[in-house]
């Protein structure tokens, strides 16, 4: 089995909280006023995810490391 060298997660922005960070490989979510934060909380959040857990049960490389894609929202005409 190829083990992930990565674990995907997504940043929005949310009209309540500023933004989210969300991991769907992984319970994690996370909020943040900036981007700059959303991004220091996700690395957090992942971190605790991961600790403690058997990285191969999971399909994951040691040290994965977290690609972000951020969805930008349409703007209308």
């Amino acid at each position: 089995m190829k083990l992930q060298r990565t674990v995907q997660a997504i940043i929005r922005r949310d009209d309540e909280s500023g933004w989210v960070a969300e991991c769907s490989q992984l319970p994690a979510v996370t909020q943040g006023d900036s981007l700059d934060e959303v991004t220091r909380n996700l690395r957090e959040v992942v971190a605790l995810a991961l600790e403690d857990e058997d990285l191969k049960a999971l399909g994951l490389a040691s040290s994965p490391v977290i690609v972000v894609s951020h969805q930008v929202r349409r703007t209308g005409r």
